[in-house]
């Protein structure tokens, strides 16, 4: 079904029964969210609950709005990591500080009610306390992942209280993500607010920067394509018997490998989640090149080249050869956020470092922050280092 057809018909009947109500018209918008569902919003917004991860939290601040946030649906705005990469002799080497872009952004919104958990439903108590003017969830991140019956009566209570409720859904509820779901997203909470135009040309850039890259590898024949391994490495994977986590077919940092970048995932099975794999089967994938994603943990290159615990792993090709890069720290990242290009840049560079010679990734990264977040080149480069990205300092990138 096509939903944008949906969403057009539904908006057109709302506007309909609104025009023979005026006074009601004056006071609400109605927008069509990702459901299909017509929802009447208040023309005047002052208070907003959020039951998402960042991304929403982060689309607000682009459009201006993010003093409007009174409470959260999300732990990982408050969560800093100071990250360590273990080294050969057993000791630990400093990488840095991370933390949340939106609450660098934003450092008051680390002190706002958090209504919700990861994948548990959400406090309607102490959300009726906050009487907020709408609650806007984004199904498919961590605090809103969970199966079709629970999250259906999470909104139906929600829609219970007489709040208007406006719910995106992300690119990971859908069988086959890409990213115009992303932009359709930005474009439903812009409108939400009256600001649609704003967000379209945010969603228009963030889309030009991954057409960068799709047009530029687009000739690629399937017999040079280099295999590409997402793999999350974490304490809670060696604690389950396995090196670490491999991202499947149908996952959103696949559609990035293989229909963005156009390269093959290393890691070929189905599944819309992460897999644990032992080192053996790694071994056996034989991957050119290895991606670290954020998996219970911040993982570095420095970790898989030098750690102990995974020497086992250290005659690879893609680690003899240090084609391991990360991509930038993201906490509670089941769904993808405005930073999303940049690890679609990260996997391209490190997948046809040739093709993308010219693209110096650190001052990229800082370009990025600049045109999405309009800070200066000091705070840009604050968020590089908040993320991890600091390694794309090193010569070569």
């Amino acid at each position: 079904m096509d939903y944008s057809i949906l969403r057009r018909w539904v908006l057109a009947i709302a506007c309909l029964c609104l025009a023979l109500n005026a006074g009601c018209a004056d006071e609400y918008r109605t927008i069509v969210d990702s459901r299909g569902v017509a929802v009447q919003v208040p023309t005047d917004i002052e208070h907003v609950v959020t039951i998402s991860d960042g991304f929403v939290e982060e689309v607000m601040t682009v459009i201006g709005l993010q003093d409007k946030l009174i409470g959260l649906g999300s732990e990982g705005f408050s969560w800093i990591s100071d990250v360590k990469s273990p080294t050969s002799d057993g000791g630990n080497r400093s990488v840095g500080t991370c933390m949340h872009v939106a609450a660098y952004l934003n450092p008051w919104i680390r002190d706002l009610p958090v209504i919700s958990s990861w994948s548990m439903p959400p406090n309607y108590e102490m959300l009726v306390s906050l009487d907020p003017d709408v609650v806007i969830i984004r199904a498919g991140d961590c605090t809103f992942y969970m199966d079709e019956e629970s999250r259906q009566k999470a909104i139906d209570t929600i829609e219970s209280l007489d709040i208007p409720l406006v719910v995106t859904y992300a690119p990971n509820t859908y069988d086959e993500p890409n990213m115009s779901i992303i932009s359709e997203e930005i474009r439903i909470i812009g409108q939400v607010f009256g600001k649609e135009d704003e967000a379209v040309e945010i969603a228009d850039y963030l889309e030009s920067e991954v057409e960068f890259v799709s047009e530029r590898t687009a000739e690629i024949q399937d017999d040079e394509k280099p295999r590409v391994l997402i793999f999350g490495m974490s304490p809670k994977a060696r604690g389950n018997g396995g090196a670490g986590y491999a991202y499947g077919l149908n996952t959103t940092e696949s559609y990035f490998v293989e229909n963005i970048v156009n390269a093959k995932n290393a890691y070929q099975e189905n599944g819309g989640s992460t897999q644990l794999l032992s080192s053996e089967h790694i071994l056996a994938l034989e991957p050119d090149v290895i991606v670290l994603a954020t998996s219970h943990a911040y993982p570095t290159p420095q970790e898989l080249y030098e750690a102990p615990y995974y020497q086992n792993l250290q005659d690879m090709s893609a680690i003899k050869n240090k084609r391991v890069v990360a991509l930038p720290w993201t906490p509670v990242n089941c769904a993808k956020r405005l930073e999303y290009p940049i690890e679609v840049m990260v996997i391209a560079k490190a997948t046809y470092p040739e093709l993308f010679q010219d693209v110096d990734l650190d001052s990229w990264i800082l370009d990025f922050y600049q045109n999405v977040y309009d800070v200066d080149e000091t705070q840009a480069k604050e968020l590089r280092s908040l993320q991890g990205m600091d390694w794309t300092l090193e010569e070569g990138f």
